[in-house]
Formats: C-alpha cells, structure tokens, sequence
C-alpha cells in the first residue's frame, strides 16, 4: 500500500515532468516563430534590393525607435536576415523545420561558414541530435566534422550486415582531443589518465549516444584479470563499446586483443536486449591496407580511427636543452 508521502513525491515528479516538457515545447515554439520572423522579413528586405544596402541601415533604425526595448534588428542582423531568406528561399515560403528548430546563433554560422548546402545539411542534422552548442558546432565546421564522421576504417559491412551504415556513422576518424596536451614522451596511461580527466569532453568529441562505463574495466577468465582501456555503452546502438588507446601506429595483434576483448564483454557483460559489442581501436596513425587485412577475418565489429591531440607540450629533456 503506498503512504501519502510516497503519493507526493509521485504526484511532484509527475507534474514536474509535464512542466519541464511543457517549458521545452515552448521554447521550441518560440524559436521556431523567430526564425520563420526573420525569414519574412529577410523576405520583405530582398524585395526592396534595388535601393540598396543603405536602405537597409534606414530600416534599422526606424524599428529601433518604434520598438526600443527589442533587440535583434541591427543593420549588420537584418542583412543576414536577408542573407538567411536567399539561402532558403528555393525550399518553400517558409524556412525548412530542421533550420528552424536551431538558434539564430547557430544558423548564422551555418550560412556564413558552410556554402555547399548539402555539407550544411550534415551539419544541421548533426546539431539537432547531438545537441551541439554553438561554440561546439563552431569546432566541429573547423574540424572538418563531415569528413571525419562515418570514415573509420571497420568491418561492419562483413559482420554486422544491414546495421553496418547505422554503426559506421557513429564512428569519426580521426577523433580530435585537442582539449588535451602532453609532453612527446606520453603513453597510453597518460593519455587515458587525462581522457578520464576530461571525460565531459571526451564524451563529446565521441558524438551522441556515448554513455561511460568505466576505465581499466576489470573482466576475469579463469581467474586471470583482463582491463579494458575504457568502456561505454552507446544508449541509441544499444551495445558496449571498447576502447583501447595505443600510442603507436596500427599493428595486427591490435585487432586480435580487442576481438578477445568483444568476446568477454559479449559473455559477461551483455545482456539479451543488447546488440553486439563493437570496439574501437585508437591508435597515432594507421596504415588502410594493413587494418583491412588485420580485420578480414574477425567475426567481431570493430573500427580502427586515429587521433589527434593538442600541440603537444615540451619533455622535461627538451626543456633542459633550452636551460642549458
């Protein structure tokens, strides 16, 4: 029989659930109005083009006496409004759902730094799934994003069949840490030292979806301890994901440790609801040729990336040299 109080912290949670939906719909509400403003009236400015640019700075300063206390309508905004209607126009009278759903921070560095609509549109739907910041969807057009997602070097198309694309398109490579620095004489421990660190960051450069699991994940066969680098499970794939961090370029006995590593997880770790243990292998650099060699004959999916960290910061020996 369930108490009074346990109906109240019940009825809270019920209504403190409809609240934050309801304040979320709203928002989106409200931005979709926004964008949809701008868009007519970036309508409205390209109609009236033959007066020029000047014109323009005109109008800005007419809605700023009319409407004082709002903010938006520069001369520099109402011509990327302008801008943001030339860029959409072609896609129907009302700027397209997915543009609208982002922030006007968002859009504009879409439209000023991304010309090729297509390439843009992988942004887009990138934003809106991983939930990206506008700082975040900066580094990630910087980090030429569209080039390194769903480009791993793997063998899901043998082992994983009609879920291959699905998968490939989690993986990047390479995956940037430039949130990290070390000296020139780091190893893995080092790297997965500050990785967990900076686990937030990791998580996001890994894309949406990663949930973290643990380090040095400690799985036992016949009393010997075997340690995972790091383990995630990935809530949309529904599956583990290993992660083993090598320091050196890509050698074949990468592939074989880790397909020993999918199988424990698979055995131990995995329930019936769960999809196949999939493992990524990061390594300094790789040679195609020889990861697909290495992975022709594993029966587990597995992807190989490099990775790219920050300048790396000066040893103590090279620092020496400066002193002396």
């Amino acid at each position: 029989m369930i108490d009074i109080k346990e109906a109240l912290d019940e009825v809270i949670l019920d209504i403190k659930s409809e609240i934050k939906n309801t304040q979320i719909k709203t928002i989106r509400q409200a931005n979709y109005n926004l964008m949809n403003l701008y868009f007519n009236i970036g309508k409205i400015l390209n109609e009236k083009s033959k007066y020029g640019n000047n014109f323009i700075k005109k109008v800005s300063i007419a809605i700023k006496l009319d409407y004082p206390s709002i903010k938006g309508f520069s001369e520099r905004n109402l011509k990327r409004m302008k801008r943001f209607y030339l860029e959409y126009r072609d896609l129907g009278e009302k700027v397209p759902q997915a543009v609208a759903q982002l922030p006007w921070g968002h859009n504009i560095l879409l439209f000023e730094k991304i010309k090729d609509k297509k390439i843009r549109k992988t942004y887009i739907d990138a934003t809106l799934e991983n939930g990206w910041s506008r700082n975040t969807l900066d580094f990630q057009i910087r980090s030429d994003y569209h080039k390194r997602v769903g480009n791993s070097i793997n063998n899901f198309k043998m082992v994983l069949d009609n879920k291959s694309d699905l998968v490939n398109n989690v993986l990047k490579d390479p995956y940037i840490f430039d949130f990290i620095s070390i000296d020139n004489d780091f190893k893995e421990k080092d790297l997965e030292k500050n990785m967990i660190q900076k686990i937030r960051d990791v998580i996001l450069e890994l894309g949406d979806g990663f949930s973290f699991v643990g380090n040095q994940y400690k799985l036992t066969l016949e009393g010997k301890d075997y340690y995972l680098d790091m383990l995630f499970y990935h809530l949309k794939l529904k599956c583990y994901v290993v992660v083993e961090l090598k320091m050196t370029e890509f050698k074949p006995e990468y592939a074989g440790k880790m397909n020993f590593y999918l199988s424990l997880v698979d055995d131990k770790l995995k329930n019936k609801n769960d999809n196949p243990t999939i493992g990524l292998i990061l390594c300094k650099d790789k040679n195609k040729l020889t990861v697909q060699y290495a992975l022709k004959n594993i029966e587990k999916p597995i992807g190989v990336s490099s990775f790219r960290l920050a300048n790396y910061l000066p040893s103590e020996k090279d620092l020496n040299l400066f002193i002396k």
